[in-house]
């Protein structure tokens, strides 16, 4: 798949006050916004047109718009975030994604989708069911998808406290090959593709990006980075030191289409 745009948004200066697990401390939001800055260069590297919204205070978490939407080539849906304080993020992005899809759908109450639950390998769309997606909006996205011509299966994330999404443990690369968290690593739902486990202690680097013949990997997982670039992979190291801080990877900063 050939990507061409993506839509960003800045962390705002609310940004410390947004959801988390870790127990790193609070981002440094200047620090934040330079390494947003070049993920967004990063992105504008490897092709793609960048519509870049404001940041909004209102919602401390805004910066990960993954979460608010999935986009195929066939229509988009918005989704239903699992957080209450995160629902309001979805409006904005609808305004923008109203222009550009003809075909615009969303999930409905009760159901919740978080987008990073959600993983596309050529077609074909993992869905995790987490503590942020709900089995009833996975199986709401699913038929939506389903609608479209596309191919879902649902993967149940129970029993993987260390997984707040799905994409926090894998992440397509194309050719039917998948990077996958040991947390991940023989789940039935995998068993078609060939994976890459992640090294002890690099887990979050298995939350990558793959596009337009590059991935980008996060800074600090040296075995992953080299274990791709010895399969022919040119990649960029981002560091995204910040973002961790509030439970975020790479694939949270971006909708890319």
């Amino acid at each position: 798949m050939k990507f061409t745009h993506a839509i960003v948004r800045p962390p705002p200066e609310s940004f410390a006050g947004g959801l988390t697990t870790t127990a790193d401390g609070p981002p440094d939001l200047d620090l934040a916004l330079v390494q947003h800055r070049a993920y967004c260069e990063a992105l504008a590297a490897c092709g793609l047109e960048l519509a870049e919204l404001p940041p909004d205070p209102g919602h401390p978490d805004s910066c990960f718009v993954e979460d608010t939407a999935i986009l195929t080539a066939r229509g988009a849906v918005l989704t239903r975030p699992g957080a209450a304080s995160r629902r309001g993020e979805v409006a904005g992005i609808g305004a923008v994604l109203r222009d550009r899809f003809s075909e615009l759908q969303r999930i409905e109450a009760p159901g919740t989708v978080d987008g990073g639950d959600v993983c596309e390998a050529d077609g074909h769309f993992l869905i995790g069911i987490s503590a942020r997606t709900s089995e009833a909006g996975a199986r709401q996205l699913a038929g939506i998808l389903g609608d479209w011509g596309y191919r879902a299966s649902l993967v149940d994330l129970g029993g993987q406290p260390s997984l707040l999404h799905l994409k926090s443990g894998i992440s397509y690369l194309g050719g039917g090959h998948m990077v996958v968290a040991p947390a991940l690593a023989g789940h039935p739902a995998l068993a078609g593709f060939d994976t890459t486990v992640t090294a002890p202690g690099e887990d979050y680097a298995a939350n990558c990006i793959a596009m337009n013949g590059r991935v980008l990997v996060a800074a600090g997982y040296p075995r992953l980075a080299a274990t791709l670039a010895g399969a022919g992979h040119e990649v960029l190291v981002l560091e995204v030191s910040e973002f961790r801080k509030m439970d975020g990877g790479l694939s949270c900063l971006s909708l890319r289409s």
